[in-house]
Order: C-alpha cells, then sequence, then structure tokens
C-alpha cells in the first residue's frame, strides 16, 4: 500500500493527520502540492491535507481515525 499526505507549508491539519498515521504504523510521503503543482492537477483538492492511496484521493482534511483503519487495511 502506498499513502500520500498531499500537504502544504504551515499545515495544522497534516500535522494531525501525519500524528495519526504515526500511531496506526502506516508509512507514508509527504508531498508538498506547493512544491509539485502536478499532484493539484491530479487530485484537485481545495483543502490541505489530502490523502492518497495506491494513487486514489482517499480523503481530503482529517478523517476520523475509525475511517483510516478501515481504509488502511
Amino acid at each position: 500500500m502506498i499513502v500520500e499526505i498531499l500537504t502544504t507549508p504551515g499545515c495544522s491539519n497534516c500535522k494531525e493527520l501525519e500524528k495519526m498515521l504515526d500511531k496506526l504504523e502506516i508509512s507514508y510521503d509527504l508531498i508538498d502540492v506547493t512544491e509539485k503543482s502536478e499532484y493539484l492537477e491530479k487530485y484537485p483538492i481545495f483543502t490541505a491535507p489530502g490523502l492518497v492511496i495506491d494513487g486514489k484521493l482517499a480523503f481530503t482534511g482529517i478523517p476520523k481515525i475509525e475511517e483510516l483503519k478501515k481504509i488502511c487495511k
């Protein structure tokens, strides 16, 4: 499973999502969409964070931990 967090500089919600994934022991890559605009073309998010799992946008914003557990199994 490939997990990516679409983030922006100074995003507090992004940090919260990182903590949630760390707690679930799920590895992820951070993608700063201000530096890699091609991600915004592929995943048109209007709020950060965006959570991409296996190439599909799974969530925008902060999901509930129960939702993360379900989708990341």
